[in-house]
């Protein structure tokens, strides 16, 4: 085991992506995180996104780490086995449906009255109170209630999306943040609590000075396409090759060495964009000054000239430049591990890093009910002749090759 978690245990409930990225993300930290799953279909998540032979090549990194427990949470018995469970775990992760929980017994109290130091993470669309909190709610109407839709895409077209769930990750990681807040407080009040995430708040969280720019300076953000409004140079400008560079020069000194490294030093003089309002005024224009000099090399040109003159630049990446990337690979943000299908599957590294205690991907994500039979019978105490009920009863699944490894642990690609 590694990371600065280590000794923690996560009980994670739910499905999708929120509440199982937040469990990812522990995990990664060196939480012992022990995933409840319905026994007959599991987390959708298996069969999710990008698929082969109807398995999920996202399953192996969502739930790396973590160890699959198949009970039915329909069944009083089912919820008793996560009573039990729940009494020897410090964090919970849940993203039912506000409500869900406490119609099957499982309210903080309950779980609380046996373990008070348990924090038990609640994320949710709208959160677990207010007018719309027994509301359905995706991430997608989280990032239209928070705010981002209405600011994201062309201003002469309508709101477009982030190509990832962006919605949900943020509220898991607003969860991850809160559990570590709260334990951190447990540990020195001996006191648990709830930690209330609603997916519309983290979005909006992140809104920056949205509502006062609009109340107190009568300025209603919206969509301004690849650029922010005032913000100038930081475009995406065209290369000689077809290649695609973005560039930051919209602070005073930065835009100073831009105009060098374009040859234009006369421009960091020019009153029309000597400082950052009158850049910004005249976006256009000096957009169009530096694409005509992008335009004329192609981009590992371009990036040599703007490193040499310590302007910020990056070309626009996609999966293929990230899994080659040195950088990439220098920090070991391409990791590899062999899925229990016997995929080579490679996955984003650990974030943040950890100078003294590193995370690490221990083993990718698990068949369903493969560590049921040794998690009742290691964390909750359960004997050898209930389970066996259980699995009579169809209450839990076991996996019949948990005897076998599931694959290997993970690899960080390396910079050849």
């Amino acid at each position: 085991m590694s990371g600065p978690l280590t000794g923690v245990r996560v009980l994670e409930l739910g499905s999708f992506i929120a509440g199982p990225f937040s469990g990812q993300l522990l995990g990664d930290y060196g939480a012992d995180v022990v995933k409840v799953e319905d026994p007959t279909s599991g987390d959708p998540m298996r069969t999710w996104g990008v698929t082969i032979d109807g398995d999920s090549i996202w399953w192996p990194a969502i739930a790396r780490n973590k160890r699959s427990v198949a009970i039915d949470l329909r069944d009083e018995r089912g919820r008793d086995v996560v009573r039990r469970l729940a009494a020897q775990c410090d964090i919970i992760v849940e993203n039912f449906r506000p409500g869900r929980l406490d119609e099957w017994g499982l309210t903080y109290d309950v779980l609380a009255a046996e373990n008070p130091t348990l924090v038990v993470v609640r994320i949710s669309g709208f959160g677990q109170t207010g007018p719309r909190s027994r509301d359905a709610g995706f991430g997608s109407i989280g990032e239209a209630m928070g705010g981002i839709r209405h600011t994201t895409g062309s201003p002469d077209r309508p709101p477009a999306r982030a190509g990832v769930s962006l919605g949900d990750a943020l509220a898991a990681m607003f969860g991850v943040i809160g559990a570590l807040a709260a334990l951190t407080s447990a540990r020195a009040t001996g006191k648990g609590q709830v930690v209330d995430v609603a997916i519309y708040e983290a979005v909006a969280a992140l809104m920056e000075s949205s509502m006062a720019d609009l109340e107190l300076g009568g300025v209603l953000r919206g969509r301004s396409g690849s650029v922010l409004p005032g913000v100038a140079p930081s475009n995406v400008y065209p290369a000689a090759d077809g290649s695609e560079i973005l560039i930051a020069g919209n602070a005073d000194s930065v835009f100073s060495r831009l105009c060098s490294a374009m040859g234009r030093r006369e421009l960091a003089i020019d009153e029309r964009y000597a400082t950052h309002s009158a850049r910004g005024e005249r976006m256009e224009e000096l957009d169009a000054l530096i694409a005509d000099w992008t335009s004329q090399h192609s981009g590992d040109e371009l990036l040599a000239i703007l490193e040499e003159h310590a302007v910020p630049a990056g070309r626009i990446y996609t999966a293929a430049d990230m899994l080659t990337d040195p950088h990439y690979l220098a920090r070991e943000m391409v990791l590899r591990a062999t899925s229990h299908q016997g995929w080579n599957v490679p996955m984003t590294g650990i974030v943040p890093k950890f100078s003294a205690t590193p995370g690490a991907v221990r083993h990718p994500g698990p068949r369903l009910g493969q560590h049921t039979e040794a998690v009742l019978r290691d964390v909750a105490g359960i004997g050898a002749t209930e389970i066996a009920d259980l699995v009579a009863a169809q209450l839990i699944a076991v996996d019949p090759n948990a005897a076998r490894s599931t694959g290997s642990g993970t690899e960080p690609d390396k910079e050849s």
